[in-house]
């Protein structure tokens, strides 16, 4: 699903980095993320205007980007984004 090279970013740092330059259009953060770092995301993205959605767990989120446990991740192609968060 999210396996297409350079339209994702993850992890706490870049993310936020990529929000913050308006690269990042779509944040997944994993259900099981603490709270501190879910609150932390959430704000900087509600500041900057960018979606969020919890979805499934760290686990997972790691498998469909073909990586380790992932909690966070950053989608930054406006049109796979826009696709991907209906499917979500």
């Amino acid at each position: 699903m999210l396996q297409e090279p350079g339209k994702i970013v993850s992890g706490m740092d870049a993310v936020s980095e990529g929000v913050e330059k308006h690269k990042v259009k779509l944040v997944i953060i994993a259900t099981d993320t603490s709270e501190k770092s879910k609150e932390n995301i959430k704000y900087v993205c509600t500041n900057n205007e960018v979606i969020t959605i919890e979805f499934s767990n760290m686990e997972e989120l790691g498998n469909i980007i073909g990586k380790k446990n992932r909690a966070i991740i950053g989608v930054t192609d406006k049109s796979f984004s826009e696709r991907n968060s209906k499917k979500i």
